[in-house]
């Protein structure tokens, strides 16, 4: 190893530009984003630190942890200094954070906004390339006691067979549903298939006094609420 390539050794740099150290001293609030990553990757290539590395990684995903979260290892091991091990502690490191938001999530004792669908399905389909029918099956403390998922499609849609959902709310004994699925694509206007189903299952639990409180749309970022918007 020559002394450039030394150069780029985390152990190598001043104390208060080693991530480890810093996390250490100052706890991990401290640290930034490409920092965490650089710990991670504990070396960067011949030409470039492990911080920097991690910031040309952030900079391909728009400094955005949930984009790239959806890089493979294939893809990450594109960059110049990312071998394979390297790349399965990245993708390691974020399903973890994934799964433990999904954990606090399920938490929450019972529903009391659409806010809290949110929280706990952004976690399994908000970040997905494909679209997902999800329903949420409650009791009459609109405490979820369990969830499904219903279908699973391309990017523009799913199938819903509401003889599925009705079934599985009578097994449940179930006083009360909410639906969710995602869009892909980030728009977060309901579409007609969207309202026409939703109305669909309203009535058909009408018949059997199931209660639909809520048909939630998630995105990446954000939520459209059909009960919040009075189209319920």
């Amino acid at each position: 190893m020559n002394d450039k390539s030394k150069s780029f050794s985390i152990k190598t740099w001043k104390e208060d530009d080693q991530p480890r150290e810093k996390l250490i001293k100052k706890g991990k609030a401290s640290l930034s984003d490409a920092e965490l990553i650089a710990i991670l990757l504990g070396s960067g290539s011949r030409d470039e630190s492990a911080v920097d590395l991690a910031k040309k990684i952030l900079k391909f995903t728009g400094n955005n942890l949930n984009a790239l979260a959806k890089l493979t290892v294939e893809q990450l091991m594109q960059f110049k200094g990312i071998g394979e091990a390297k790349s399965v502690s990245i993708v390691t490191a974020l399903e973890l954070g994934l799964r433990r938001r999904l954990e606090e999530a399920l938490d929450i004792p019972k529903i009391t906004s659409s806010r809290d669908v949110f929280e706990i399905m952004h976690s399994i389909i908000g970040t997905l390339q494909h679209e997902e029918f999800w329903v949420l099956f409650m009791n009459n403390s609109n405490k979820i006691i369990h969830k499904i998922q219903l279908s699973k499609g391309g990017i523009t849609g799913t199938l819903v067979d509401i003889r599925i959902i009705m079934k599985k709310a009578i097994e449940l004994s179930s006083t009360a549903l909410i639906l969710t699925h995602n869009h892909p694509s980030g728009t977060l206007k309901p579409s007609n298939a969207d309202i026409q189903l939703t109305q669909k299952v309203k009535k058909a639990g009408e018949t059997l006094d199931i209660k639909v409180l809520d048909h939630i749309i998630i995105t990446e970022k954000a939520y459209f609420s059909f009960a919040d918007s009075q189209i319920l």
